[in-house]
């Protein structure tokens, strides 16, 4: 695929499972076969928040994934620390340093010898600007099985600053489509009851335009806050915003 016409299926792309096949295909003619994208809203000091408010993308296999994202491996990965206190490209080449200088704490030697076991042994990782200091999204690009870390760096310095470009261009494109986990997922009504409350509509307005009864739209809030996992309906308004499930014309 040309790089004008990936990039115009990344323009046009209406959903993230559109987007993110098109990218996996052409970080693939890169040598770069496994991908793993992360975005965090909910960063603090000691945590990247809920796991399920995480924007998780992967074409990984499951028994790689269920025990580094679903065991919370990623927490004690040392390319994931990097990202979270640096910003741009880092080679894996780091892992190798950081062996040699034994600066590895026994956690991050544990996540290196599964990522081994696994295969995931040569790539780059690409840490994006964060537009504030609770967000966060990098993204793990793992070279394909028998590649070198100087094999991986070779093709980096060829490529590298159109690779870096394409992965920061679908992460901005990521930030602007609608996204969520399945136990997250908002009902049309749920979304077009918080639509309302955004607007300004007291439950007695929302009723009229939705023609329903007050208590049927109670009701409908109520299981928005719980789809969202918050207390207030506030709150899942704005949660709403942050994952672009309101005033889309599709999901």
């Amino acid at each position: 695929m040309s790089l004008r016409r990936y990039l115009a299926n990344v323009v046009d792309s209406d959903s993230v499972e559109a987007l993110w096949d098109a990218h996996v295909t052409k970080m693939g003619e890169y040598s770069f076969d496994r991908l793993l994208y992360g975005f965090t809203r909910y960063r603090t000091a000691t945590s990247l928040g809920d796991p399920g408010d995480f924007i998780v993308l992967t074409n990984h296999s499951r028994a790689y994934t269920d025990v580094f994202v679903d065991e919370g491996h990623y927490f004690h990965a040392p390319m994931v620390r990097w990202a979270l206190a640096n910003d741009g490209v880092k080679s894996w080449k780091l892992l190798a340093e950081m062996e040699n200088t034994k600066t590895l704490s026994a956690a991050e030697r544990r996540v290196l010898e599964f990522n081994r076991e696994m295969g995931v042994t040569a790539g780059y990782s690409i840490s994006f600007k964060a537009a504030s200091a609770r967000s966060k999204g990098a993204i793990a690009l793992t070279a394909q099985a028998g590649m070198t870390q100087a094999d991986v760096d070779t093709v980096w310095a060829q490529h590298g600053a159109d690779i870096a470009l394409m992965n920061n261009i679908v992460h901005l494109k990521i930030l602007t489509l609608p996204y969520n986990t399945p136990n997250r997922a908002l009902t049309a009504r749920q979304r077009e009851a918080l639509e309302w409350v955004g607007d300004g509509k007291t439950t007695q307005d929302i009723a009229m335009l939705m023609g329903l009864t007050t208590a049927t739209v109670e009701k409908h809030l109520r299981l928005a806050r719980d789809a969202l996992a918050v207390e207030t309906t506030a709150q899942a308004v704005m949660k709403a915003a942050f994952t672009n499930q309101m005033f889309v014309l599709d999901l």
